[in-house]
């Protein structure tokens, strides 16, 4: 099965830095003030086209302290009842926003985004179920404009070249992949990794990565089978999914919030293998072995923090009028959510959003 996973447009440069500008300055807003708001920030100054204008967060003051950190123009906090990102949004100025609220508020700030006008990069999960990600979908479409899920690791070029590898044939035919992601998240019901009103759970915050191995080598499944462990307030703290293809393919994966794994990616072929080595999500080295020859070693180097990629591709495609990227395409990220409803419900997990 031909994987999904298009070849950055930024490979084919004599220029492949991702810090080198592709066209006119955009106006970029950034939508919450956390964790991954912060490090994705500091990647997109890197970017000499990309101006850091405008930022919101719950309250004023930890949109100023943002904005006086990274430097940007414009910060806005709630005010008479009115959300910071609906002050933001309000902004002519404003080019494209970065959505980087826990995933249950995806959709109402992105629906508010693209019906202000604006272009959007969401971070993952797009949003916490398949419906919601079809109707910004045709939202966006419809408005044209772009809209992408924030799915960094696919532009990275360790990635990139593990799945150019496994399609050129040259560890034979992908028969199977294996790949995990865990780690001891501490508990606190009202955590974002927790929280089920805020779509916490291992699911939504780090399968998409394992799943992304499959996906770049194999493809989307015809069938899913999903275990795991739902604690009481019924948030998948660990799941283990296993695919399974029409040619004879499989994928196993596992994902935790509870313990520990050794961040492995292993893509088995009919004539050899290869592994990740580092995190699944951001692999420095891949090792290639076929049949019985010694093992050959690719490294890699990533500019910033590993955004950049992501990032200069969202630049790139505004500036040339793209309405969605080549490399993540919408219809990947429905048929993810799609695949991620089928999986909640097997576990039995669900959300408040699911009602609405």
């Amino acid at each position: 099965m031909t994987a999904l996973i298009a070849t950055p447009w930024l490979s084919g440069q004599p220029d492949q830095d991702p810090r080198t500008a592709t066209g006119a300055r955009l106006r970029w807003g950034v939508i919450a003030t956390g964790g991954i708001a912060a490090s994705v920030t500091r990647d997109l100054e890197l970017l000499p086209d990309a101006e850091l204008y405008a930022v919101s967060s719950r309250t004023q003051a930890a949109a100023d302290a943002f904005a006086a950190d990274y430097g940007f123009a414009r910060a806005y906090g709630d005010d008479g009842g009115q959300p910071g990102y609906q002050r933001l949004l309000a902004n002519d100025a404003v080019d494209v926003v970065y959505v980087a609220t826990p995933h249950a508020h995806h959709h109402e700030i992105a629906l508010a985004a693209l019906n202000a006008g604006k272009h959007v990069l969401c971070e993952k999960a797009l949003t916490v179920n398949a419906r919601e990600a079809g109707e910004l979908v045709e939202l966006a479409r419809a408005r044209g404009l772009f809209l992408m899920e924030a799915m960094w690791s696919r532009f990275l070029p360790s990635m990139q070249r593990a799945f150019e590898i496994a399609a050129s044939g040259e560890i034979g035919e992908v028969k199977w992949v294996g790949a995990d992601l865990g780690f001891p998240a501490p508990y606190s019901p009202t955590s974002r990794l927790w929280a089920r009103k805020d779509g916490g759970g291992a699911l939504l915050d780090i399968t998409v990565y394992p799943l992304l191995w499959a996906l770049g080598t194999l493809g989307f499944p015809q069938t899913v089978s999903a275990t795991g462990w739902v604690n009481d307030d019924g948030v998948d703290a660990q799941n283990a999914l296993t695919l399974g293809y029409h040619h004879g393919g499989q994928a196993q994966l596992t994902s935790s919030l509870l313990a520990h794994g050794p961040r492995t990616a292993t893509v088995a072929g009919s004539a050899g293998f290869l592994q990740a080595i580092g995190s699944i999500n951001n692999p420095k080295e891949l090792q290639v072995r076929v049949g019985f020859d010694d093992v050959r070693s690719e490294r890699f180097d990533v500019v910033g923090r590993g955004y950049c990629y992501e990032l200069r591709e969202v630049t790139r495609c505004i500036q040339q009028g793209l309405t969605e990227s080549p490399v993540m395409p919408l219809e990947d990220s429905l048929n993810t959510m799609r695949l991620f409803d089928g999986v909640r419900a097997q576990l039995g997990v669900s959300y408040a959003n699911d009602a609405r």
